[in-house]
């Protein structure tokens, strides 16, 4: 499956911005989608993630603020981001994974870029 990534851009602290992660084809069966970030600096890391059942798991960082979403229909997972702070600046992948337990699959988006000033 390929996933695209969108929705980043540049907005001041306490803003909001909603990405989209479009696949290449149905995501029924796919049991885990993910967003993860990478700051410059520092290693990739798992920011939001949800399962085909709809159980969703969340970085300490982000709960209360981020709300990760999936459309089966469209083919398309969400992430919408509240309250942005300026350490939420980073590129934004979202990662797929067919089977299994856990998170992070094969597959990634290009990444987004996120920008949050102060």
């Amino acid at each position: 499956v390929q996933l695209q990534a969108s929705g980043g851009g540049s907005v001041q602290a306490g803003g909001s911005l909603r990405l989209s992660c479009a696949a290449s084809r149905s995501i029924h069966s796919i049991n885990a989608i993910a967003w993860y970030r990478q700051g410059p600096g520092s290693r990739r890391y798992l920011v939001a993630g949800i399962t085909s059942d709809g159980s969703t798991n969340y970085a300490d960082s982000v709960k209360g603020r981020f709300t990760i979403s999936r459309d089966n229909a469209k083919n398309m997972v969400f992430l919408q981001m509240n309250s942005l702070k300026p350490e939420d600046t980073a590129v934004y992948y979202c990662n797929a994974k067919e089977g299994g337990t856990g998170w992070g699959g094969p597959y990634w988006g290009q990444g987004t870029q996120v920008t949050v000033s102060s």
